[in-house]
C-alpha cells in the first residue's frame, strides 16, 4: 500500500470487508498508534515483539479493514485559535439524518457528529474562535437547515481528551 493511502485509510466505508477478530498483538499495535500516530514501523515492531514486515502487514490490514480510519494530530483548540467549544443538540425531521449529516460536515469548526437516541436526535461538537462566531454558526448556519427543527447549545467551560498519554 502506498504511504499516502496508508495515511488516509479506506475512502469508501461501504466497501469494507467483514471485520476480522483482533489478537493481542493487534490490540497492542492500536494502543501504540493511538498514543503516537507517528511511531515508526520499527519501533512498533520492537514494542510488540514481531518483525518489521509483520508489523507493517498488520498495520496495513488494520487500515484496509477500517479499524484504523486514519492518522492525525490531537489539537489544543484554544491554542489553535478556536477557544470556544460547544455541544449542540439538534432535533431533526424524521428520516433526514443522511441529508443533515452532510450539511453538518460542511460547517466550519464541526468536530464530531453523532446520531443518538433520547430527547434529541443529533449531537454536534464545534470549536469556534469566540462566542460571536458560535452565535453566528448556530443562529445563521444551523437554524437555516430546513430539516433542523430545534437546537440547544451547551457551552464547554473546560475539556480534556481521554486518549492515551504520550509515552
Amino acid at each position: 500500500m502506498a504511504p499516502e493511502q496508508m495515511a488516509e485509510g479506506p475512502q469508501d466505508r461501504t466497501a469494507l470487508p467483514p471485520a476480522r477478530p483482533l489478537d493481542a498483538i493487534d490490540q497492542d499495535i492500536l494502543q501504540i498508534l493511538q498514543a503516537d500516530g507517528r511511531a515508526s514501523i520499527r519501533s512498533v515492531a520492537e514494542r510488540v515483539h514481531v518483525s518489521r514486515a509483520n508489523a507493517y502487514a498488520r498495520i496495513n490490514r488494520l487500515i484496509e479493514d477500517g479499524v484504523i480510519r486514519g492518522f492525525g494530530a490531537r489539537v489544543d483548540h484554544e491554542r489553535a485559535g478556536q477557544g470556544t467549544s460547544a455541544y449542540i443538540t439538534l432535533k431533526i425531521v424524521q428520516n433526514t439524518w443522511r441529508t443533515v449529516r452532510e450539511q453538518l460536515r460542511q460547517l466550519p469548526g464541526a468536530s464530531h457528529i453523532a446520531l443518538v437516541g433520547g430527547d434529541f436526535d443529533v449531537l454536534l461538537l464545534v470549536h469556534t474562535p469566540d462566542n460571536k462566531a458560535l452565535r453566528e454558526l448556530v443562529l445563521t448556519r444551523l437554524q437555516a437547515i430546513p430539516e433542523v427543527l430545534s437546537t440547544r447549545t451547551l457551552l464547554v467551560f473546560e475539556e480534556e481528551d481521554l486518549e492515551p498519554d504520550d509515552d
